[in-house]
C-alpha cells in the first residue's frame, strides 16, 4: 500500500499536476479567489446599473409628463418650488422627527 502511494505521488505527472493545481488557486495573477471576488463585484455592478435604468426611466417618464400636461407642470412647481398663484399663502409643515 506504501509503495503504491509513494509510486503514485512520485510519478511526474501527478506531481506536475498538483503544481498546476496549486499556482493556479492561489499564486497566479488570475486566481481562484480573486476571481470570485469579481464576480461579486460585477453582479453588485449590474444591481446598480439596473436601478439606474429604472431611474432614468422615471425621469423620462417624468418629463415627458411635464412636456405635455400643463396641471402636471403646475403641481410640480407648486410642490418643488414653492410657487404659488396671485393671492395664495403657503405654509410649509416640517415633520420633527427627521429635524436634528
Amino acid at each position: 500500500m506504501i509503495k503504491t502511494t509513494t509510486k503514485i505521488l512520485s510519478n511526474k505527472y501527478v506531481i506536475a499536476s498538483v503544481f498546476f493545481l496549486v499556482w493556479m488557486l492561489f499564486v497566479d495573477q488570475r486566481d481562484y479567489f480573486q476571481q470570485q471576488e469579481r464576480k461579486a463585484d460585477l453582479q453588485k455592478l449590474e444591481a446598480k446599473k439596473q436601478y439606474y435604468q429604472q431611474e432614468i426611466a422615471k425621469a423620462k417618464k417624468t418629463l415627458t409628463d411635464l412636456q405635455s400636461n400643463p396641471a402636471a407642470l403646475e403641481k410640480f412647481a407648486r410642490e418643488r418650488y414653492l410657487m404659488k398663484k396671485d393671492g395664495e399663502e403657503i405654509f410649509t409643515v416640517e415633520d420633527s422627527a427627521h429635524i436634528k
